[in-house]
C-alpha cells in the first residue's frame, strides 16, 4: 500500500498549529497558500476520524472521536491532542445544522454551518454564518434552506467527488478540496485528498469545514444521527 506520508507518526505539529490563534493567523498571512493532505482515517484503533499532514509529511490535525458521535460532538485537535475547535450538532431544529466553538467551549459559537438543500442552487453544499446568526433560520420550513444573514462562507461542488470550493463573503475562493494525485502510478481513493487553504482563512477553520461536509454528505453522518 502506498504511504500517504512518511512522517505519519510525528508527534509535533507544524508552525501552523503552534502558539496562540493570533500567532497562527500571522503565520498564515505570510504564506501564499497551505496544501494539506487529508486522510479519512483515525490514528486510534477502532475509531473513525481524520489525520491531516502538511507538505513535509508532519502531522498537523487529527480527529479521533467519531466513535462517540452519538453525542453529536466532534473535536478537531492539533498534533499533540489539544482541542482547537469543537463541532456540535444543533438539536431541535429543522435541517442539518452544526455549531462550531473555540477549543473545548460549548458556549458562544464561533459560527454556524447549515446544509444547503434548496433546489435553486444545486452546486451549493452548505452555508457558514457568524456566531451571531446561530439562532437564525430555526423557523425555516422543511426542505428549504434560505440564505442566512452574516454569511461568512459558501461551499460549492461535490464532496463525494472530493471537488469542492469554499468562497468567502467577497466571493473569493479561500479553500479547495481536491483529489490527491497518483504517486508512481498508484491512485489514492476518496479517503485521501488535498485541502488547499488560502491566507484569508485559518487552516483549522478550513479543516472544520471538511469535517462538516463529511458529516452532512459523507459516510460518517451515521455517527451523528
Amino acid at each position: 500500500m502506498t504511504k500517504v506520508y512518511p512522517n505519519a507518526s510525528a508527534g509535533t505539529g507544524t508552525a501552523l498549529t503552534g502558539g496562540s490563534e493570533p500567532e497562527r493567523q500571522q503565520q498564515l498571512v505570510k504564506s501564499e497558500s497551505v496544501v494539506l493532505t487529508v486522510w479519512k482515517k483515525s490514528l486510534l484503533f477502532n475509531c473513525d476520524g481524520f489525520t491531516v499532514f502538511d507538505a513535509k509529511g508532519n502531522l498537523v490535525f487529527r480527529v479521533d472521536n467519531y466513535a462517540a458521535g452519538s453525542k453529536g460532538e466532534i473535536s478537531l485537535m492539533d498534533a499533540s491532542g489539544t482541542s482547537l475547535l469543537t463541532i456540535r450538532r444543533k438539536r431541535m431544529t429543522l435541517g442539518d445544522n452544526w455549531l462550531v466553538f473555540e477549543g473545548e467551549k460549548t458556549v458562544n459559537p464561533r459560527f454556524l454551518a447549515r446544509k444547503h438543500v434548496t433546489l435553486l442552487n444545486t452546486r451549493s453544499l452548505a452555508q457558514v454564518s457568524s456566531g451571531g446568526s446561530a439562532s437564525a433560520g430555526s423557523s425555516s420550513s422543511a426542505g428549504s434552506s434560505p440564505r442566512t444573514k452574516n454569511v461568512m462562507y459558501e461551499i460549492e461542488g461535490s464532496y463525494a467527488q472530493r471537488c469542492c470550493a469554499v468562497y468567502d463573503d467577497k466571493r473569493r475562493r479561500v479553500a479547495e478540496i481536491k483529489r490527491k494525485e497518483a504517486v508512481r502510478g498508484v491512485a489514492f481513493g476518496a479517503d485521501v485528498f488535498r485541502l488547499v487553504v488560502q491566507p484569508e482563512v485559518d487552516s483549522a477553520v478550513a479543516m472544520a469545514l471538511v469535517i462538516l461536509l463529511d458529516q452532512m454528505y459523507g459516510s460518517s453522518r451515521r455517527f451523528s444521527t
